[in-house]
């Protein structure tokens, strides 16, 4: 927070002349919501009207504790000015009736749901009506933003009921700050023609003919002797602690700052886990870092929502449980030692893990083992599609399919013309409409046995799981330099995915179900989130044990 004047008014003795008063607040970058492209612009536009006396209070990106005490120290001061401006600039929602203005912290909104990290601006309005023809508000909307929050809640402005007296500006960030820069610093300008001649901003409210807001260029005050207390201000600010900001009160309990610091106090105390929260943010784990923790959380057991870099309340509430079940404190922010465990206990149950898997998968290759011997290995169709039935990818499903093949192709030398025409046009088309068509000529036909068997597996493609596992898949969004990291992976692993080329063939989906059976995934044979952290710690540890 920036609270700025025009130098010879800032020496001036507090209260010696009723001030013209602004905050402008500006939002860019926002931890849960999308960024806003130009929405902390107007935090840099404020040169202009410091330059005609205001004593500008600016905020950029600011937490909500900042924004808190700027608007109680404003509240407390608006009393005593003679004129008021306030300007906002960034993520803006509405019911339709009412409207708030988004901090840099503020969730994604809901209707019952609204915090202290969001400002409404009704109440703003509420507040310039105590100044009438001398308060102005500017906001800076983003006119193409249009999420819908919940089903009562939606990006933007709703309604503006402007108060009698009270004249509201409305425009992008970008020509909102453009605004404030230049039109809004014009000494004793008609504001009414600046706004009919700017043309991107739309005026609500009070806005008569001839009607002038800034006041006059500030002739020069003689410099009264406050530098000290200026000094010890700006120490305070930038140390930004309790006891800087009480130092402060103590030199001077009734300085021009005063409101300032007892507000910064206030917000502070308020603020659970601040020292922890600054001791987090003191490490600069950068967002590699931080999906590394989100996936040895995700390993553990700890679901933090997502593996996005993104520290958000998923997170937040998977380091606490972690904090807990390790004798912690439960702060939701992290030290270096804490780092440091939770990196080693993934290690360790990587390696459980990977030790299962191992378990698992070689009692399933034994009973594989035991079931062809029973089955396929006797060569008959019969037993080959036995074996393929219940092992569609074992040990011995390609020797299967390659016996299989050959008995086909017996088969089909043995046909009639007729029969094996419409086969051919059956398996072509590969569909269930063409096999059963197949069937309904040829209902004893040399490949019946193979068309009724290429129905079931195609109506067992439809069924949920693998769906689902589709669905799971496509939605994270792979390309084919990730595919083909995958694939690397899974042949490193010994699991045979055929050509490393960055497309899952049939291969590929079969070495994926093997991965998902020996480590007790849901088998789909398709890349879900879960899947990709297993496949990505199970490389990982065995790089680690070669």
């Amino acid at each position: 927070m920036r609270r700025l004047a025009l130098a010879a008014f800032a020496l001036w003795p507090f209260g010696a002349w009723a001030e013209n008063l602004a905050l402008v607040i500006g939002t860019e970058d926002y931890v849960s919501l999308p960024d806003l492209p130009r929405g902390a612009e107007i935090a840099e536009a404020v040169d202009g009207i410091v330059a005609l006396g205001f004593d500008v209070t600016v905020l950029e990106d600011a937490r909500a504790g900042e924004v808190a005490g700027a608007l109680a120290a404003f509240l407390e001061e608006a009393p005593e000015a003679e004129r008021l401006l306030v300007a906002l600039s960034g993520r803006f929602v509405t019911d339709g009736e009412r409207s708030w203005y988004l901090t840099r912290e503020a969730p994604a909104p809901g209707l019952m749901t609204l915090d202290p990290r969001a400002v409404s601006v009704e109440s703003l309005l509420q507040v310039l009506a105590r100044a009438p023809s001398r308060a102005v508000l500017l906001l800076g909307v983003e006119a193409s933003a249009s999420a819908a929050f919940d089903p009562w809640l939606s990006e933007g402005l709703g309604r503006i009921e402007a108060p009698q007296g009270v004249t509201v500006l409305v425009g992008s960030p970008r020509d909102a700050a453009e605004f404030l820069a230049d039109e809004m610093a014009r000494p004793r300008a008609d504001l009414s023609r600046l706004v009919t001649e700017n043309g991107a901003i739309r005026p609500e409210g009070y806005l008569p003919r001839g009607f002038v807001f800034a006041p006059s260029a500030p002739a020069p005050r003689p410099q009264a002797l406050q530098a000290d207390e200026n000094a010890l201000w700006q120490g305070a600010s930038s140390l930004d602690t309790v006891a800087a900001y009480e130092n402060y009160l103590r030199a001077y309990p009734q300085g021009r700052y005063a409101a300032q610091a007892r507000a910064a106090i206030e917000s502070i105390r308020a603020e659970p886990f601040r020292a922890e929260r600054l001791a987090e943010e003191g490490l600069g784990l950068t967002a590699e870092a931080r999906r590394t923790i989100q996936r040895n959380l995700t390993l553990l057991g700890f679901d933090p929502r997502g593996i996005d870099g993104i520290f958000g309340p998923g997170t937040r509430r998977a380091v606490t449980d972690w904090q807990q079940q390790n004798g912690f404190a439960q702060t939701g922010y992290l030290t270096a030692e804490q780092i440091g465990r939770i990196e080693a206990q993934a290690a360790r149950r990587a390696a459980q893990l990977e030790a299962e898997a191992e378990r698992q998968r070689q009692a399933v290759e034994a009973a594989d083992r035991s079931y062809w011997e029973e089955t396929g290995a006797r060569g008959d169709e019969a037993g080959l599609r036995a074996y393929l039935e219940r092992y569609p990818d074992g040990l011995f499903a390609r020797n299967a399919e390659d016996r299989l093949a050959r008995i086909e192709e017996d088969k089909r030398r043995q046909a009639e013309a007729a029969d094996r025409t419409a086969w051919d046009s059956a398996r072509g088309a590969d569909t269930i409409r063409a096999y059963q068509g197949y069937l309904e000529s040829f209902p004893r036909g040399l490949f019946a046995t193979e068309a009724r068997a290429r129905i079931a597996t195609l109506e067992a493609d439809r069924s949920e799981v693998r769906a689902q596992g589709r669905a799971a898949e496509e939605a994270l969004g792979l390309n084919a330099l990730t595919a083909r990291v995958v694939e690397q992976r899974l042949a490193a692993l010994g699991l045979d995915p055929g050509a490393v080329d960055g497309r899952f063939d049939p291969d590929t989906r079969r070495a994926l179900r093997n991965f998902q059976r020996d480590r007790g995934l849901p088998v789909s044979g398709f890349l879900d989130e879960a899947t990709l952290v297993r496949i990505l710690a199970d490389t990982l540890q065995r790089a680690l044990q070669d």
